[in-house]
């Protein structure tokens, strides 16, 4: 070994595959019934799409991007998360000319420089949408229950809907002001960070890591006591909406999330030992951040592929099994080969999964390995097969053996 994979990435392959195959299926069967289209963006984009969309202030941007000069001296950012990557390509392809709102996901790799952990690794992947086009808390509403029909297929059950509004730049002023009044006094013992974060953007020192930032934020003005009359009426038809779709939902305060561009409606899915399976909201924002000349609502959320396994693995849930291997086709002589490779192709050309010999085993071999595949069935072909034109199809769970015309087998499984 020459080297080994870099720290906080993965190699997929196995249950974990599967898993994720899974996962990422159910989300695009899930988007195909909400009429969702996908987009698929560059891994990397220019850094100031990030400075400017997501935030200098938050710790994406200030601690976690890997950012690098290029070739021609241009500074070049692995997209750290999919949203700002997604409305760039709705803008600069002129997606807003079509009839309004526009939906979109993506299933994408982000990347982030920080300490590896459950469910959370430095390449990651995200399933997101984002929704634009619509000032309605409708939009808000159509994606929890997206989320919430998600979580059901794939048979999770500990993660409650959270839910917070953090009001616009009207309502926002007024709250900055008053939380920079109880920051002035804790000062002291506020992170640097933090610190320096209360002359920018004071909102983000709520989302503060640090122990002794989170005890001082506990007591501190809550967004929700600041809205002005339309965040308000925003934030109480949204939940009359969840209400009347029978979606549970727990209004927590705490909740900002970790990027600049949200405004009103911001929301989590968490489980009971605190750890958050996805989160979203509204980002009204967004589109002017990255282009001036528009001012166009969006509603979106980002799931992380690895966090859904985490919450998998910890409920013990079990996804579909991979397919079964129907049928093996063992190989006796080099005379049979062919004719038995001709079977597997066609088989598999009508949709069989089928597997045969390829390391010239012994027929006692070869069945062990049939075993060890988990086949449904097993059939041997050799030179008295091929002289008398039929072989034994053997059922592996009771045993019985069929005997069955060499042309007729692929009819046996396919009709």
């Amino acid at each position: 070994m020459i080297t080994h994979r870099p720290k906080g990435t993965q190699d997929w392959y196995g249950s974990d595959m599967h898993k994720r195959t899974v996962i990422e299926a159910t989300a695009r069967e899930l988007c195909k019934v909400f009429n969702i289209k996908e987009v698929i963006t560059p891994v990397f984009e220019h850094t100031v799409l990030f400075q400017r969309g997501v935030g200098e202030t938050t710790d994406v941007v200030q601690k976690e991007m890997y950012t690098f000069e290029d070739k021609g001296h241009r500074s070049i950012t692995l997209k750290p998360e999919g949203t700002a990557g997604a409305i760039r390509a709705y803008l600069e392809n002129n997606m807003y000319a079509e009839p309004a709102p526009t939906k979109l996901f993506y299933v994408t790799p982000a990347f982030r420089y920080e300490q590896p952990q459950s469910g959370r690794l430095r390449q990651h992947h995200q399933f997101g949408v984002e929704f634009v086009g619509s000032k309605s808390p409708l939009v808000e509403v159509e994606l929890i229950s997206l989320i919430t029909t998600f979580i059901k297929k794939i048979g999770l059950k500990d993660a409650k809907l959270h839910i917070n509004s953090i009001g616009c730049a009207n309502c926002r002023k007024t709250y900055n002001e008053a939380l920079l009044d109880y920051l002035k006094k804790h000062e002291e013992h506020l992170c640097p960070t933090c610190r320096e974060r209360m002359k920018k953007n004071p909102l983000r020192v709520i989302d503060c890591k640090v122990p002794e930032c989170k005890e001082i934020v506990k007591d501190a003005p809550r967004t929700i006591e600041y809205l002005d009359d339309e965040c308000r009426e925003h934030f109480e038809e949204l939940q009359k909406l969840l209400t009347e779709m029978n979606i549970p939902y727990e209004i927590d305060t705490g909740i900002v999330r970790g990027l600049d561009y949200y405004t009103k409606t911001v929301f989590e899915f968490v489980n009971s030992d605190g750890f958050t399976l996805c989160g979203g909201g509204r980002y009204d924002n967004l589109v002017h951040e990255i282009d001036e000349k528009q001012n166009i609502p969006s509603v979106g959320f980002g799931m992380g592929i690895e966090r859904i396994i985490y919450f998998l693995d910890k409920e013990n849930v079990e996804l579909e099994p991979e397919p079964a291997v129907e049928l093996y086709v063992g190989v006796l002589g080099k005379e049979a080969r062919a004719r038995a490779y001709k079977l597997v192709n066609e088989l598999r050309m009508s949709g069989v999964v089928v597997e045969t010999d390829y390391m010239e085993r012994s027929a006692k071999a070869q069945m062990k390995y049939a075993n060890k595949l988990g086949a449904k069935h097993t059939v041997i072909l050799g030179e008295n097969e091929l002289n008398s034109n039929s072989a034994k199809i053997k059922n592996m769970e009771t045993g019985e053996q069929t005997e069955v015309a060499l042309d007729a087998i692929a009819a046996y499984f396919t009709k």
